[in-house]
């Protein structure tokens, strides 16, 4: 199938209330091109340098999301456009995040990642430092950010009962902490669920899922 046969039977089988991020990392511009035809607005990138180059070239009305693992020292370079940052997993990172969205007097949305998988090459905050985190006051006091959800990665597993037991553990979290309120924390989002086990995370609970490979193909490693 096309591009766009891929991107309509996707957003065919999500309730209208779950958001679509398209996962675009290492496809070339025709690919993003195609999908922004067939009526897709959000991509998620993980490379800042990559999509820094397609933000420049592709439609401005594009809503484009980091979802890789971020350095601080390369949030400068997206500061000026980024929708957003999904896997924020530190106060430095949130702090370097609110003193670049400042510069371009802009407020940056973030999602706060939380480690759900028992293997340890997925990363993210314990619950209790995420806690501790929404609940400080050098968070609370920054203006130019806004903490908008929860984001979390399952184990790589066949076993789809520990994949739906550890997206079921962010909901739970999420409603624990969607009671902390602040003028730049109100928790709605909760990211998860990839192209493998998007269908499982929006039975737990999931109200953005983040899928490339059902869309666009298998991805190349060499890019």
């Amino acid at each position: 199938m096309s591009i766009k046969q891929q991107l309509h039977h996707i957003k065919n089988t999500i309730p209208e209330h779950v958001t679509l991020v398209a996962v675009s990392k290492t496809k070339p511009l025709e690919a993003l091109q195609e999908a922004y035809d067939a009526g897709q607005r959000i991509f998620g990138e993980n490379k800042i340098q990559e999509m820094t180059q397609k933000w420049e070239v592709l439609p401005k009305d594009i809503e484009w999301h980091m979802i890789g693992n971020l350095q601080r020292n390369k949030v400068k370079y997206m500061a000026e456009y980024v929708s957003l940052i999904h896997g924020v997993d530190s106060l430095k990172l949130l702090q370097e995040i609110n003193k670049q969205a400042k510069k371009h007097d802009r407020i940056i949305n973030c999602l706060l990642q939380v480690k759900i998988a028992l293997e340890d090459t997925k990363g993210g905050m314990s619950v209790e430092d995420t806690k501790a985190l929404l609940d400080a006051d050098v968070v609370s006091d920054m203006k130019n950010i806004k903490i908008i959800g929860l984001m979390g990665m399952a184990t790589f597993t066949e076993n789809k009962e520990q994949v739906a037991d550890e997206f079921n553990s962010l909901k739970t979290v999420f409603e624990d902490l969607k009671k902390i309120k602040t003028s730049n924390c109100q928790l709605k989002t909760i990211s998860m669920g990839m192209s493998g086990d998007y269908q499982l995370a929006i039975e737990s609970g999931s109200t953005m899922v983040r899928i490339g490979s059902s869309i666009f193909g298998s991805r190349n490693y060499d890019v």
